[in-house]
């Protein structure tokens, strides 16, 4: 996995920079806009990648329970979390993400979203290797030239989901991720389909004992190391409409120069008290950890699925934990390739529709901004 890991980081770098350049030509204006429509997804380009911290906690993923065992200690991205990070207003936390049966064309989805014609879409399609995908450099001409300013937005931000969130062809943007992106304007919360392909990669890899990653790195790092950023008090900043944790987080150094083994090494020995259990920018709300009858949450992503327990990491949110019967998790893992995937999109879909929510703790005091016991 490591050296398809690292190939993956330097095949993107230039594309980052290259999105980052862009972003730094726009106005105020612009970038309100972009803001407004798909949330802090540009602060993700500042966030510089530590493979030797990505490799060690690959290998504390626990594919059977779908989060991080460090020892007694277990945690996990969280839809909560994961949405609080991207902070999109037009996020609707139940309406999710289900890969529909009839869908149009990768063609006219592309037409859709970019506002170009058929012909100029249908000359840029690409097939890798059993997927359609069209050119990071075409999407980035038409960044650049588009008289509409809010098809320049809808393009880099498809741009972003293809690229970091969904990297799977690199260079490349995937079908997949344009069915995805299509639904967004019905305001079509994309956090389940984020952690879905997150905790699948993870699972592929960890089986394997090798592989490329195809999830967002930057923000599955952002999210650990917020469980370790410890602070005297919580600022008045988390509460304000403005304050934007991804930013503040993208903006903090961090040290690059441990190794794998100094890193599995800490993971090893973590302890209770290590832990920053609750990430400092979480407020007051409410937890989804239930979906239908079950103790756990299904999630859809966009080349498959997979089932995640809250209740195992409920002291990211002030309370005791426990571990529910796995049965159910491995019965929501499935690809979008395997026979009958469809009647378990239906199930999984109809599952949403009974939610089941708990209140989270108030927020507590916590200790200095520090990794404790280096």
């Amino acid at each position: 996995m490591e050296s398809e890991f690292l190939d993956k980081v330097e095949d993107n770098a230039n594309n980052f920079r290259e999105l980052k350049e862009i972003w730094a030509q726009w106005d105020d204006e612009v970038k309100q806009l972009f803001y407004s429509n798909y949330g802090d997804l540009p602060y993700l380009l500042d966030i510089k990648v530590d493979e030797h911290l990505f490799r060690a906690l690959a290998q504390f993923w626990n594919p059977a329970y779908s989060c991080f065992t460090f020892g007694e200690i277990d945690l996990v991205p969280t839809i909560e979390e994961y949405t609080a990070l991207l902070r999109c207003p037009r996020f609707q936390a139940d309406k999710v993400y289900s890969k529909a049966v009839n869908v149009p064309t990768f063609v006219k989805k592309l037409v859709n979203i970019l506002g170009m014609s058929e012909q100029w879409v249908s000359a840029r399609v690409k097939q890798k290797g059993e997927n359609k995908c069209i050119p990071w450099r075409s999407l980035r001409y038409l960044i650049l030239a588009h008289p509409d300013t809010k098809k320049k937005v809808d393009v880099f931000a498809l741009s972003i989901y293809g690229l970091m969130i969904f990297p799977r062809a690199l260079g490349y943007i995937d079908e997949a991720v344009t069915d995805l992106f299509d639904r967004l304007d019905k305001r079509v919360t994309p956090v389940p389909a984020i952690l879905a392909e997150t905790f699948r990669s993870l699972s592929a890899c960890r089986s394997a004992g090798e592989g490329r990653f195809i999830g967002c790195t930057q923000l599955l790092l952002v999210w650990f190391h917020n469980h370790f950023w410890k602070v005297d008090k919580v600022s008045y900043r988390v509460f304000s409409k403005n304050y934007s944790p991804l930013k503040e987080l993208a903006a903090m150094p961090r040290r690059d120069n441990i190794t794998v083994e100094r890193w599995i090494a800490i993971l090893q020995n973590l302890k209770d008290e290590d832990v920053e259990w609750k990430a400092p920018w979480m407020v007051p709300d409410e937890i989804l950890y239930r979906c239908g009858n079950c103790d756990w949450v299904p999630l859809l992503g966009i080349w498959g699925a997979v089932g995640y327990a809250p209740l195992m990491v409920l002291k990211q949110y002030g309370s005791r934990q426990f571990v529910p019967a796995t049965q159910g998790l491995a019965q929501c893992e499935f690809s979008y390739k395997d026979d009958g995937y469809k009647k378990k999109i239906r199930e999984m879909t109809n599952a949403w529709r009974q939610t089941h929510r708990m209140k989270r703790f108030t927020v507590g005091a916590m200790t200095t901004p520090e990794y404790h016991g280096w």
